[in-house]
């Protein structure tokens, strides 16, 4: 079975015009001509009537004229009660009225009507209208037929005139469309065309801009603009796998070394090999669940269950776990709405950070500045420069100084920091502890 042929957005926007046309002219044509029908209708019914009114004021005043002098498209009779022919014009019938006794019986004053021509010997259809004149006492009726074949003619040759040049208009104007919507879509095949280079690697992720700022010029800036997202989006994917890879790598690395020497070894002593084992592994874990958060972040996941919680209870709870962290509790308690494990899972990572570089002090506080509830972590270690603040947010980011893959760091606790402090709607600013780092999150109180 054969597929249909399918029309391109440039055909069927020039088939639609051509039938928009084509109906719009013919509904035109077909109206123009009725109304022309119309008006010429009115003139030859005025031109006869005017006749008429003449000849019957000529009637009254006896000054009839044998034979009547009218436009030789027209025929006169005057006629009695009787229905006797009394005078006629020339190429009139001087014994058979015009008009036979039913249609003079209905016929009233002034009024018109339509008669074969080739009754009275003209041609085509002729139009009569009666008049009455003379005296009361013994009135007669004047007849002024008028023949419409010059009019059905100039009808006729218009109506011939539309069909011929009508068709010819709607391809002419066919031809216009189709040669403008082509110039028109022009900017879009070449969109097209680009996309499809872009698709097959043979074109650099841009599309061609068109030299005309219109709304496919903003289409193509806009296009351009989603095709430097996913390009940095990609790149950024590609890094996070390779550091994902790399660091899997290293504990993946050194349980096979230990398992591998642990088979040549006959004297091998598990015990201690399982814990370092169990440490990797705990390692691995912990990584495993950091990464899977930071995926969920890059889905937009809203937070989870939120909860009126009391952030002096929640920072205490995990400030416990810590030996050397010294908390310093609020006067009064500080409430906000926010999932727990989310802040709780903040408060850890800012501690591991914080004892990891500390000389001997970690200090965590709550405190509440109106609005929003502040979690402020200082620690007395070697800071971060200025110009790293913003640069440690980034994921499987160690600075030289400061972190080591043997100090226990992933590089990826500041970006859970910030990615779960974002879904709360809150900010994480680094500043100076003299000495040390500063460490402040603030988190919208409602």
């Amino acid at each position: 079975m054969r597929r249909p042929r399918e029309f391109s957005l440039r055909s069927r926007l020039v088939l639609l015009t051509v039938i928009v046309l084509t109906a719009g002219l013919a509904a035109g044509g077909i109206l123009l001509v009725g109304v022309l029908n119309y008006a010429l209708l009115r003139a030859v019914n005025a031109e006869a009537l005017d006749t008429a009114t003449s000849i019957a004021k000529l009637v009254d005043q006896h000054q009839l004229s044998q034979p009547i002098p009218v436009n030789p498209a027209m025929q006169v009779q005057v006629i009695d009660s009787q229905q006797r022919v009394l005078s006629v014009s020339a190429g009139a019938d001087r014994l058979i009225p015009m008009l036979h006794d039913d249609e003079l019986r209905g016929l009233k004053d002034g009024e018109v009507t339509e008669i074969p021509g080739n009754r009275i010997g003209l041609d085509g259809n002729a139009r009569v209208v009666m008049k009455v004149a003379g005296p009361p006492s013994d009135p007669v009726r004047v007849l002024v037929a008028r023949s419409t074949d010059d009019l059905s003619q100039g009808v006729h040759i218009l109506r011939v005139t539309l069909l011929v040049a009508f068709p010819l208009l709607v391809g002419m104007l066919a031809v216009i469309m189709w040669r403008i919507l082509g110039a028109a879509l022009r900017p879009v095949d070449a969109l097209r065309a680009g996309a499809e280079e872009i698709t097959g690697g043979t074109r650099h992720g841009r599309l061609p801009l068109p030299e005309s700022r219109d709304e496919i010029y903003r289409l193509a800036v806009t296009l351009n603009g989603m095709l430097y997202r996913l390009d940095s989006a990609r790149a950024r994917q590609r890094a996070f796998v390779a550091d994902a890879a790399h660091e899997l790598r290293s504990p993946l690395t050194n349980m096979r070394t230990e398992l591998e020497v642990a088979q040549r070894l006959p004297d091998t002593d598990w015990p201690a090999l399982s814990a370092d084992l169990l440490t990797d592994v705990g390692r691995l874990s912990r990584l495993v669940d950091d990464l899977l958060l930071l995926a969920r972040s890059d889905d937009a996941a809203p937070p989870g269950k939120l909860a009126d919680a009391d952030l002096d209870g929640v920072v205490a709870d995990v400030a416990s776990r810590y030996d050397d962290v010294c908390y310093e509790r609020p006067s009064e308690p500080v409430r906000a709405t926010v999932e727990p494990d989310a802040i709780g899972r903040v408060v850890a990572n800012l501690l591991d950070n914080a004892e990891r570089h500390a000389r001997s002090r970690v200090t965590v506080e709550v405190a509440d500045e109106g609005g929003y509830a502040r979690i402020t972590v200082r620690d007395d270690g070697p800071g971060i420069s200025p110009e790293d603040r913003e640069r440690v947010f980034d994921r499987f980011t160690r600075l030289d100084d400061a972190r080591a893959r043997d100090g226990g760091g992933t590089g990826l606790g500041l970006a859970i920091v910030r990615e779960l402090v974002r879904r709360h709607g809150g900010t994480v600013t680094l500043g100076d502890a003299s000495p040390g780092l500063r460490v402040d999150v603030r988190l919208p109180v409602t």
